[in-house]
C-alpha cells in the first residue's frame, strides 16, 4: 500500500474554502485537471455514497464514489472506483483546518492505494503533485486574486 500526503495553507477562510469544494460534483470549478463532471443517477452531490464520473483535460474517464462529507470537519473521503492511472483499492481524504492566524486554512489532501510493482514512485508523483498540489495552487490562487 502506497500513502501520498500533501498540504498547504490557503489565504482563506475554512468556510470559504470549504464552501468552494465541498460540493463533490464541483471539481471543474477550481481543479484545472477536470473538464466536466457529472453525479450519476441525479443524486445530490453531497450525499455519501454518489458517484462522480469526470473528464480528465488529457480525455481520460475517472469515477470516484463518495464515502464521508463533515461540514462539521471540514473533510471529505472518496474512492476511486474506475481510472486510466492503474491504482486499486485509492481512498482519499480531503481536510481544512482553520488557522485562526490571519484567518487562513490548513489543507491536507492524502491517498492510499495498491499499484503495480515498479509504479509507486512515479503514481505517488503523480498524485502528489499533479493532483493534490495541482489544485491547492488553483485554490490559492483563486483566493488569492479575489
Amino acid at each position: 500500500m502506497i500513502k501520498v500526503y500533501t498540504s498547504s495553507v490557503i489565504d482563506a477562510s475554512a468556510d470559504a474554502v470549504w464552501a468552494h469544494i465541498r460540493d463533490f460534483n464541483g471539481l471543474p470549478k477550481w481543479h484545472p485537471a477536470i473538464v466536466e463532471s457529472r453525479v450519476e443517477g441525479d443524486w445530490p452531490s453531497d450525499r455519501v455514497g454518489c458517484i462522480r464520473n469526470f473528464q480528465l483535460r488529457d480525455g481520460g474517464t475517472v469515477r470516484e464514489q463518495l464515502l464521508t462529507l463533515s461540514d462539521y470537519d471540514y473533510q471529505c473521503t472518496y474512492s476511486i472506483l474506475e481510472s486510466p492511472m492503474g491504482v486499486d483499492n485509492y481512498t482519499s481524504t480531503l481536510k481544512l483546518t482553520p488557522v485562526t492566524d490571519g484567518n487562513r486554512t490548513f489543507a491536507e489532501w492524502s491517498a492510499e492505494f495498491d499499484t503495480p510493482p515498479g509504479q509507486e514512485r512515479k503514481l505517488a508523483d503523480s498524485i502528489g503533485q499533479g493532483v493534490f498540489q495541482t489544485g491547492f495552487d488553483s485554490l490559492k490562487s483563486y483566493f488569492g486574486h479575489r
